[in-house]
C-alpha cells in the first residue's frame, strides 16, 4: 500500500520568485505540484500552504501554529514534510523536536538554496530525500538536505550559499543517500518514551549573546531590567567567561539569585562545553549556571525557550535542562 505523505510549505527560497525588491516567496503548492510529484516516487502525495515567509520572517508563534497543524495531522499521514526557508530551519526543526514530544510519524523538515523553478536547484533533491524519510516508517523530526537526513535538534546551517548548507553537529546521520539508495542508522534515532504529548508553550522573554573581548557586564543588567527569564550564552572556548577586570561571571550570579536562568555553552559548533576544567568555567558552574554540552547554538536556545514557557519553577527548569529530552545532547 502507498504510503500517504503530506507536504506542508511556509515559503522559503524553495518556493521563490524574483519580485520588485528581490527574492521571495511567491509559489505555493499548486505552482509547485509538478517538480514535487515527479519526485515522489511510490508515495501518495498531499500538499498544503501554511503560510509564505522568508524564513527570517518566522518568529516563535509560527512554530506553536506549525506544530498545532502537525498535530491534528498526524494521524492521517504516514509522514509529514515541511518546506521552509533555511536562514531559521534549524531553529525551527529544533523547536518542533520539543514540541513534538514523542511524535509517532516521521516529521521532516527541508528547503533549498535554489528556487524549485530554478533548473540547476537543489530543491528537487532536498525534496525527494524529505519525502522518503517521511515514507521511511521512523518517527521522529529530522532535516533533510543535500542528500543527509538529521536529527532535527541537531542540524544548524554552516554554510551560506553552498548545497551543502547543513550538518549534522556532534551526532552521526541519520540517514545517507547514495548509488546504494537510501540508509538509514536506526541507532541515530531517539527511541520514542511515551505516547505523543503536543506542548507547544513557549518563553519569548529568552537572549542569546555571545561573549567577545570587551564585553561588558551592563548588558546583562539591561537584559534583566527588560524583564528577560532566561540567557543563553555563547562563551570561549569549552565555557569560559571573565572575571577579572570585568567580573562578568558575578553579574551572572547577581542575575541568578534574581531569578534568571543562565545557560552557558559554546562558541565552537563541534565537541561542546566543559566547564570543570578551567577556573572561568568551575567558577561558573559553582554559582548555578546550566550547562549546554554538545548542544547546537539552535537547540540551546529553543529548549530555554520551551521549558520556560512551560515553568516558572527553577528546580523543574533546571531539571528539565539537565536531561536529553529528544536527542538533542549528551551529558
Amino acid at each position: 500500500m502507498k504510503r500517504k505523505i503530506l507536504i506542508i510549505n511556509t515559503g522559503g527560497t524553495l518556493s521563490s520568485v524574483m519580485k520588485e525588491n528581490g527574492l521571495a516567496p511567491g509559489l505555493n503548492t499548486h505552482d509547485m505540484e509538478k517538480e514535487l510529484h515527479i519526485v515522489s516516487g511510490d508515495t501518495s502525495l498531499e500538499i498544503e500552504d501554511f503560510c509564505a515567509l522568508d524564513s527570517a520572517n518566522i518568529f516563535p508563534e509560527d512554530w506553536s501554529l506549525l506544530a498545532r497543524r502537525i498535530s491534528e495531522l498526524r494521524n492521517s499521514y504516514d509522514g509529514i514534510v515541511v518546506i521552509h526557508g533555511t536562514d531559521t530551519l534549524a531553529y525551527t526543526s529544533s523547536m518542533l523536536s520539543f514540541m513534538l514530544q514523542n511524535v509517532n510519524i516521521p516529521v521532516v523538515i527541508t528547503g533549498s538554496q535554489l528556487s524549485i523553478k530554478d533548473p540547476i536547484a537543489d530543491a528537487m533533491e532536498n525534496c525527494r530525500c524529505a519525502i522518503h524519510m517521511a515514507a521511511s516508517g521512523i518517527p521522529g523530526v529530522f532535516v533533510a538536505f543535500n542528500r543527509k537526513v538529521m536529527l532535527g535538534c541537531r542540524a544548524s546551517k554552516v554554510r551560506s550559499m553552498s548545497f551543502d548548507a547543513f550538518e549534522s553537529i556532534n551526532y552521526p546521520y541519520v540517514a545517507q543517500i547514495s548509488s546504494l539508495g537510501m540508509s538509514i542508522d536506526e541507532k541515530a534515532v531517539p527511541a520514542r518514551n511515551g505516547v505523543f504529548h503536543l506542548a507547544d508553550s513557549y518563553s519569548t522573554k529568552v537572549c542569546m549573546i555571545r561573549m567577545f573581548p570587551g564585553i561588558h557586564r551592563s548588558l546583562l543588567e539591561s537584559l534583566a531590567e527588560q524583564g528577560y527569564k532566561g540567557i543563553y550564552i555563547e562563551a570561549y572556548g569549552i565555557g569560559g567567561m571573565p572575571f577579572v577586570k570585568h567580573d562578568f561571571i558575578g553579574t551572572v550570579e547577581k542575575l541568578i539569585n534574581q531569578g534568571i536562568t543562565i545557560v552557558v555553552g559554546t562558541q565552537c559548533p563541534y565537541e561542546g562545553s566543559k566547564m570543570d576544567v578551567y577556573e572561568t568555567g568551575r567558577r561558573a558552574l559553582e554559582i548555578g549556571v546550566l550547562q549546554a554540552h554538545d548542544m547546537t547554538g539552535e537547540a540551546a536556545l529553543t529548549k530555554l525557550m520551551w521549558i520556560l514557557g512551560m515553568t516558572e519553577n527553577l528546580s523543574e527548569i533546571r531539571d528539565y535542562y539537565s536531561i536529553n529530552i529528544a536527542g538533542e545532547m549528551r551529558v
